[in-house]
């Protein structure tokens, strides 16, 4: 846009500004959930026990067991990540999920409360889970 003087550059420059600044703090952050959930609210935890280690970190919705667990600082086990050789299988300690996709557990073992952490998604505000 060409402005015909300076002083109306000025004008413009200022009422563009200020309209520009007034959008950016209407705008909702990016680090806030994006499940409608309020900043601040507990979301619960999970719980993950590995090689004599037990750490607990904030639950993230929608986020697996598996990434829990890595977002906790832990190097659990892993491989295909697609719900296929079971290398990520633990157990249910507390709480319940759901898994995306299973095709290396028999329906025994999810009776008994083993879980692939690559596809599992926690359904309860609070989850344990041990990696044997």
């Amino acid at each position: 846009m060409v402005f015909s003087n300076a002083k109306n550059t000025n004008a413009r420059q200022r009422a563009v500004t200020g309209t520009v600044a007034a959008d950016i703090e209407g705008t909702s952050r990016v680090t806030e959930p994006s499940n409608g959930s309020q900043p601040g609210t507990d979301l619960g935890t999970v719980t993950i026990l590995l090689d004599r280690q037990k750490v607990s970190v904030p639950r993230v919705p929608g986020e697996t067991l598996l990434e829990s667990a890595r977002r906790a600082g832990l190097q659990p086990p892993f491989s295909c990540e697609a719900g296929n050789c079971g290398t990520c299988m633990a157990k249910l300690i507390d709480g319940h999920a759901t898994m995306r996709a299973n095709d290396a557990l028999d329906e025994d073992e999810v009776t008994e409360g083993y879980i692939l952490t690559c596809q599992g998604v926690p359904d309860t505000p609070s989850i344990t889970v041990r990696y044997e």
